[in-house]
């Protein structure tokens, strides 16, 4: 039975009624999905005491002075226009580094959230598929650990909710909203990251992995082990979002800051520099928008909260997946993409006119890359040199190679998350706060949702402005003229040498021979 299920929410507080007064101490509050989360907190739960977030020094940039660039983001748009002094008033900063033993806080610091702070959500982690195991571990298993061990000691703590990923547990092909048996030994993880050179370690690091196919999913997995051994000590939610991409409504439609997904995809293709992509056009990608994943962490940090913990509880797991509707396919998105949605919100610059395949062959994916990425990279590039200009089309091309390199075990394979906690959750929702909090994502609109998508791309991504949107689609015809002429070209001229060659010449007075 679902743990949801069983308890009766008929008095419970509405979901700003049990924020109100609350503290709430964030780590990675500063990335993608923590903005949106601080947003929303202070939008729809304004009457919130204070939120903390864990912020550390970072290219030189310190602490205090990041917490300004953060609200600089068009992500709070909304909230200076609707409540411009909200931020300055309640959000406050703790230097620190989530990646570091107690979390690189100072004793004055650690003593202040011991006393202050009702609810943790520890958002922080190294999401690159590519780090070494040491490097992984120590942000994603370490920090961890050392979010546990500072909410061991809070005194009013009430939540501790942990973003894990639906992605935990890819040697399964159907994922239930429970925890897995792990490969490893989360504390002999840490010692041996902690006392194996970096050598020796990366050698071991393939084996060590398993099935699993890279160091995030791995440290991500054991991660989940440090939350569950809590089971009935602290109150634990592990939340574990797909994908997580564009914004569907809030704050603004589009909103986005990263390449990740199809968001990326769809820019790269509208740019004219990605025509190749390795994946089974057929699988169904799970994504979810990035404010219905914020939806449901506050949410079940609200289910959590307004229960007493008893030494009984289970820990709350929720998979924040799209599985139970239909989504788009990866070759709908792409073909959308093409036909649709770059046709209407063209990039401006575009190299090439957008085009490519979605291939399933490992030798036509590589044989396109080739010839339409690294070979017309080079031509760019030579032509930038022979100009005066930084050469920078084969970097980024390679770079491009390397990345879809890291995803080909996920583009190239289906999973099933099952759902049921995180559909139950949002039944549970209270009638007054189902506007702001209840997530309905059947009734999207996928094709307006990757339209936004592409603009948001264009404007949060890009730095591009909507009113250079007739110039842009201009710029598009003319590519795509070109690209038409180019095409033909080459055809023409392939036509006409092999109707050239001795083969073809043989080959042609064989049939006239044979006919008269």
């Amino acid at each position: 039975m679902n743990f949801l299920e069983n308890r009766d929410f008929e008095d419970a507080p509405t979901i700003p009624e049990y924020y109100k007064g609350k503290t709430i101490f964030i780590t990675g509050g500063s990335g993608f999905m923590g903005k949106v989360l601080v947003e929303k907190l202070l939008y729809s739960c304004s009457d919130l005491d204070r939120i903390y977030l864990l912020l550390r020094t970072k290219k030189g940039v310190k602490a205090e002075d990041r917490i300004a660039d953060i609200y600089a983001s068009k992500c709070f748009d909304r909230l200076r226009k609707e409540k411009p002094d909200i931020f300055e008033k309640k959000v406050f900063f703790i230097a620190g580094d989530a990646s570091e033993l107690g979390l690189g806080m100072s004793d004055e610091d650690r003593t202040l959230i011991i006393n202050r702070a009702n609810i943790v959500f520890h958002v922080a982690a190294s999401v690159r598929f590519d780090d070494s195991l040491k490097v992984a571990a120590k942000l994603n298993l370490r920090g961890t650990r050392e979010v546990v061990e500072l909410a061991k000691e809070i005194r009013n703590l009430e939540v501790l909710l942990h973003v894990s990923t639906s992605y935990a547990n890819t040697n399964r092909k159907c994922i239930e909203e429970v925890v897995y048996p792990a490969f490893a030994d989360w504390r002999d993880t840490l010692e041996v990251c902690e006392n194996l050179d970096d050598h020796t370690l990366n050698v071991i690091t393939p084996k060590y992995l398993g099935e699993l196919p890279n160091t995030y999913v791995f440290t991500k997995q054991l991660a989940e082990h440090v939350m569950f051994e809590q089971k009935g000590k602290l109150p634990v939610v592990i939340m574990r979002p797909s994908i997580v991409i564009s914004s569907f409504k809030e704050p603004l439609e589009g909103w986005v800051e990263n390449l990740n997904g199809p968001v990326g995809m769809l820019l790269a293709s509208g740019k004219g520099i990605l025509r190749a992509l390795y994946t089974d056009p057929n699988i169904l990608s799970d994504y979810i928008p990035v404010d219905i994943a914020i939806k449901s962490f506050i949410a079940g940090a609200w289910a959590r909260g307004i229960k007493k913990l008893q030494p009984n509880d289970d820990v709350d797991i929720y998979n924040c997946s799209t599985s139970h509707m239909k989504t788009m396919t990866i070759g709908e998105i792409v073909d959308f993409g093409k036909n649709i949605a770059i046709r209407k919100v063209p990039i401006e610059g575009m190299l090439w006119y957008c085009g490519g395949a979605v291939t399933r062959s490992r030798i036509e994916y590589n044989f396109r890359v080739l010839f339409f990425h690294l070979l017309p990279a080079l031509l760019v590039d030579l032509v930038l040199r022979i100009t005066g200009n930084k050469p920078m089309l084969f970097k980024l091309q390679r770079r491009i190679y390397v990345a879809n390199l890291a995803l080909h075990y996920y583009v190239t394979q289906q999973w099933t998350f099952k759902n049921d906690n995180f559909l139950v959750l949002r039944s549970k929702i209270k009638d007054e706060d189902k506007k702001p909090f209840y997530y309905e994502i059947e009734t999207i609109d996928m094709p307006q949702f990757f339209i936004n998508a592409c603009i948001g791309g264009k404007v949060f991504i890009l730095r591009e402005k909507m009113e250079n949107l007739p110039k842009a689609k201009a710029h598009y015809k003319r590519m795509k003229i070109l690209h038409q002429v180019v095409t033909t070209a080459i055809q023409g001229y392939l036509f006409w040498f092999i109707i050239n060659t001795q083969f073809a010449s043989n080959l042609l007075q064989n049939i006239v021979d044979l006919t008269f």
